[in-house]
């Protein structure tokens, strides 16, 4: 099938090229025309692993980019950004623009397929913004297949998915869109109509959260009542109806997902009369979380005011194995740091570029490394956000030895040996223990 997908972003890059792996002819587009420039030359612009390699591979035979929308495809697919408004609605504005494009070039037979993730009903805008466009002589037909990509295993989870959900209208676009994933069994292709794949994808999202922000109001009770929340954690990872995945407390979540879904559904909720008070607490919960470092390191020093700290941060990114800061923890821990006094040494293995740009390249009060090691030198306080593998593995003893005496630990994953750094000598504080 010959696929045009619009947009070049995180899930354009990875929809594209997966598809041309798949063995369709994809054309990839975006109105960037430096970052087309970069993708034509292989030049990826976000990290995320497999996906160099993919796009190498894939662009060699099947995938082609460029600024223009090509007027012959079969399917147009629409994954173009949907960042917040300040009501915390889904800004579609840039959804529109890549429909109005399409309705220009659409030919007869063509399916347009929403892949970003959108408020309920946006198909139907798509549908009348291609047509107002097109024309009324032009046959074409809507549809909704919402991704399901989670940042740093992006690659397989487009490749070797759990699921593909195609929200249509009739039997006979639910059999072409299928056989845009010919290696994916049939009984994981579902088929909804259109609203519930765009509801689908925010109620997986919202409930995802809702674990995240429970367990982190589990973990916060767990430190009152001299419980483990480790310890709890196991004990409802054994309930079948519970399962292990996404009991893990720390500093809240982030992301580009997470924060702009719960909040979008909250807004659509209220604009159909509807209350989602859990989804609501759940924003607020994570807010509260992304504290969680900075109340803990001022009541163990005991002050209100880090005047003359010196504090380690490891970890920018939302989460492991991706660059992306959009909306991470990190960034509000060192934004409070700051303000209250310290001096900060962020390092992470690849997001510090990009945290830069957000925090501000210029600013006295931030350092930054991307040895760990290096970070913690002559630190007051160590403050670990984000739990990537280097981090786990490195050496206490050594780290230890470079930090002002007596050293301390916050560590907001639970990711380092408590025992074992109480042992060198650290105070060692964790999420729920």
């Amino acid at each position: 099938m010959k696929v045009t997908v619009i947009g070049a972003g995180y899930v354009g890059l990875v929809t594209s090229a997966g598809f041309a792996r798949f063995g369709h002819n994809v054309t990839c587009v975006d109105n960037d025309t430096d970052k087309i420039a970069k993708l034509q030359r292989h030049q990826i612009p976000i990290f995320e692993p497999g996906l160099e390699d993919l796009v190498r591979d894939a662009a060699r035979w099947l995938l082609r980019f460029t600024n223009q929308i090509p007027g012959d495809a079969d399917v147009f697919v629409i994954a173009v950004g949907t960042p917040s408004l300040s009501d915390g609605s889904a800004n579609l504005k840039y959804v529109v623009e890549a429909a109005r494009e399409i309705g220009r070039v659409i030919r007869d037979g063509a399916i347009v397929v929403t892949k970003s993730t959108v408020p309920v009903g946006t198909a139907r805008l798509v549908e009348q913004t291609v047509r107002e466009a097109a024309g009324d002589l032009v046959k074409f037909e809507i549809a909704s297949n919402p991704e399901f990509l989670r940042e740093g295993t992006a690659v397989t989870d487009f490749l070797f998915p759990d699921r593909v959900v195609l929200g249509v209208r009739t039997e006979a676009t639910f059999d072409r869109l299928r056989d845009l994933y010919p290696t994916v069994p049939p009984k994981l292709i579902i088929r909804t109509n259109i609203a519930s794949a765009e509801l689908a994808k925010y109620a997986c999202n919202a409930m995802l959260a809702t674990r995240i922000s429970f367990m982190n109001e589990m973990a916060n009770l767990a430190e009152y009542v001299d419980a483990d929340i480790l310890e709890v954690q196991r004990v409802m990872a054994t309930d079948d109806r519970i399962g292990a995945r996404f009991l893990n407390a720390g500093v809240g979540y982030g992301g580009s997902c997470f924060p702009k879904d719960v909040r979008e559904l909250h807004a659509s909720a209220s604009r159909a009369g509807v209350s989602l008070s859990v989804v609501g607490a759940v924003h607020d919960a994570n807010e509260y979380q992304k504290a969680v470092l900075v109340r803990k390191l001022s009541k163990h020093f005991n002050r209100r005011r880090f005047d003359g700290l010196r504090v380690a941060v490891w970890g920018l990114a939302f989460k492991p194995d991706t660059d992306d800061v959009r909306e991470a923890p990190a960034l509000t821990v060192i934004n409070m740091l700051v303000e209250l006094g310290a001096e900060v040494v962020a390092c992470d293995p690849v997001a510090i570029d990009r945290a830069r740009g957000v925090l501000g390249a210029t600013s006295k009060a931030i350092a930054y490394v991307y040895d760990p090691l290096e970070a913690t030198r002559g630190a007051d306080a160590l403050l670990l956000v984000t739990e990537w593998e280097v981090f786990r593995l490195i050496d206490l003893r050594a780290v230890y030895d470079v930090m002002r005496k007596p050293p301390v630990i916050i560590d907001g994953r639970n990711a380092l040996d408590d025992v074992y750094a109480r042992s060198l000598g650290f105070s060692y504080y964790g999420i729920g223990r």
